[in-house]
């Protein structure tokens, strides 16, 4: 196994992706073509499941993109069956405590650094190419964790402490929610908790990630010195381009 986004980030470069919460091969198949580094198939907050994300994965062979899933939770059986499918990566939510991210990272794992078991699947070709793959996925798959609370910026230390969390990645949204600031997504409370982020991550020489929803965000981002950057979401980038095109034939 080989991922050109553990290579990316290895060498401190930026990786930018996008999101992929339509649930639809077709927009994987479309996207494709340009110029991202990586997509997350996100399976939390959209009703994707493990077998749409093999289909999407499928759809990607031979692409240059890196495929990366959000799972909904620390699950041991959901981890090996994203991964099994083909994911490169995984993006899990509200790691709060370093005990989180180690029980994550011991399920994206094989042993002796963590618990997953070995089978004939689409990730090792069925099979075909399973020597290669069991002695390469510990240290090619990625692991994003999410800091999305005031209790994961008290322990953002800990927890990129911990050895397979390669990610630390602020969901601006749900900080803005945890930090009692509902959509005030633009407050200096928000923006400070997202620069220690940064911080944290720069002083252990990992990268530090996030979800940009316009121009604006996406150049506020990298110049904060973000390496992990998502450009908003297919549904996002959808209805950002319906309207321009409205706007354009006076539609506001």
């Amino acid at each position: 196994m080989e991922s050109a986004l553990a290579k990316k980030l290895r060498a401190h470069e930026t990786a930018v992706g996008t999101w992929i919460s339509s649930g639809s091969s077709n927009v994987v198949d479309i996207l494709r073509n340009l110029p991202f580094d990586w997509f997350v198939l996100d399976m939390e907050h959209s009703p994707i499941t493990v077998e749409t994300v093999a289909t999407m994965i499928q759809v990607l062979n031979g692409s240059k993109i890196t495929p990366l899933v959000r799972v909904g939770q620390i699950d041991q059986a959901l981890f090996k069956n994203v991964l099994d499918a083909g994911a490169h990566g995984l993006v899990v939510p509200m790691v709060n405590t370093a005990e989180e991210a180690e029980r994550a990272v011991s399920y994206c794992k094989y042993p002796p650094k963590g618990v997953r078991g070995a089978a004939a699947v689409k990730a090792s070709d069925y099979g075909l190419g399973m020597a290669n793959y069991i002695r390469t996925a510990n240290e090619q798959v990625t692991l994003i964790a999410q800091i999305e609370t005031p209790q994961a910026l008290r322990n953002i230390g800990e927890i990129l402490a911990v050895e397979g969390v390669d990610v630390a990645f602020v969901g601006p949204s749900d900080m803005t929610m945890t930090l009692g600031l509902i959509d005030d997504r633009s407050n200096p409370r928000v923006l400070e908790a997202m620069k220690s982020v940064v911080r944290a991550s720069e002083a252990v020489g990992k990268a530090a990630g996030t979800m940009a929803t316009s121009a604006e965000e996406i150049k506020r981002d990298l110049e904060m010195g973000f390496r992990f950057v998502s450009v908003a979401s297919d549904v996002r980038q959808l209805i950002n381009g319906a309207r321009s095109m409205l706007a354009t034939a006076g539609r506001t």
